[in-house]
């Protein structure tokens, strides 16, 4: 990725560590909570809620309805998949699909086992949901000279491939689903907080999601704040096959993990104490540079979220073959 998209990249997602939320709220057990709000329509009354624990949230006019019990050692999340934020124009010329609710009920462990080795994911398997009960889904089935094989797939936050996505780096299946690639403007502004950044979503192992405003030294809440970076950097040189050309970041194996390069591990992630866990816990970064959103699990992924085989679920129009290169 050029110096002037990553810069693009990283003022349209400043507000992660300078500008988010203005609020901090108790819920009654006495745990700081989030504020859940629809935006912008308000006809949802806003909810503080102790995102750890129950909690049920709608709103008729965005169409959003989650309801998350915890009991057993089991986070249930229960969600129709719309977001209880406006979204972008869809269908679109790059996107031709319409929201629709969805049916979705996972259950994840809430004191998940922390694995020596990360492993990663592959489409169709989404990585997380959302306090909104939208999924984080940051794989696209586009694949240089459309073909799965190839060994070289497009990056969907990058330039080599428009698939229609709106200001919450989201678009839609065909079957419907609303789903993040990216940060999402419009989930970071409904769960504000000063200070740690907010919890914002459960993986599919049972671990939490959060922004990426983090304490410098994770199990020191009085080291003050920082903007986490994950451990992953553009290889240098040109690319061996396929696309050929120089590693720009328009494909996800453009870029490869550096250990101690940066915050986080190879799974995005890192041991960290935070308002919801104060004696810490494993969790997951949303970054504002590759990957983003984790491809990749530190924990044993839960049954119910498992999703494997089918066809691709592409849904922006087929990959631009790049230009011969000089």
């Amino acid at each position: 990725m050029s110096d002037t998209t990553q810069n693009e990249l990283v003022s349209r997602r400043g507000f992660l560590l300078g500008s988010l939320g203005s609020t901090i709220a108790f819920t009654a057990a006495g745990t700081t909570g989030l504020i859940l709000k629809a935006s912008p329509s308000n006809a949802a009354p806003s909810l503080v809620a102790d995102v750890t624990g129950d909690y049920s949230f709608q709103d008729s006019t965005t169409g959003c309805v989650v309801t998350v019990t915890v009991a057993n050692g089991v986070r249930r999340i229960r969600s129709n998949g719309m977001p209880n934020h406006s979204t972008g124009q869809f269908p679109n010329s790059k996107n031709p699909n319409a929201i629709s609710p969805q049916s979705y009920d996972f259950s994840l462990p809430t004191n998940p086992t922390t694995n020596t080795r990360v492993a990663p994911y592959v489409i169709p398997q989404p990585f997380g949901i959302a306090v909104n009960g939208v999924l984080f889904d940051p794989l696209a089935a586009e694949y240089y000279g459309n073909d799965r094989n190839s060994g070289w797939s497009y990056n969907a936050l990058a330039n080599g491939i428009d698939l229609g996505l709106d200001d919450n780096e989201a678009h839609v299946q065909p079957s419907g689903a609303y789903h993040y690639h990216g940060i999402p403007e419009g989930l970071a502004d409904s769960v504000t907080r000063k200070g740690h950044s907010p919890l914002v979503g459960w993986a599919g192992d049972g671990f939490p999601i959060y922004l990426n405003r983090g304490y410098r030294e994770p199990r020191d809440t009085g080291s003050g704040l920082t903007r986490l970076g994950s451990s992953y950097r553009l290889k240098s040189g040109t690319r061996p096959s396929g696309p050929g050309g120089s590693y720009n970041g328009d494909f996800v194996e453009d870029f490869e993990y550096i250990a101690g390069s940066g915050d986080l591990d190879a799974a995005n992630g890192r041991f960290q104490k935070t308002p919801e866990f104060p004696r810490g816990t494993y969790c997951y970064i949303l970054t504002t540079d590759y990957p983003v959103v984790p491809r990749a699990f530190r924990g044993d992924l839960a049954t119910s979220f498992t999703k494997s085989g089918g066809p691709n679920r592409g849904t922006g129009q087929p990959p631009r073959r790049p230009q011969p290169r000089p």
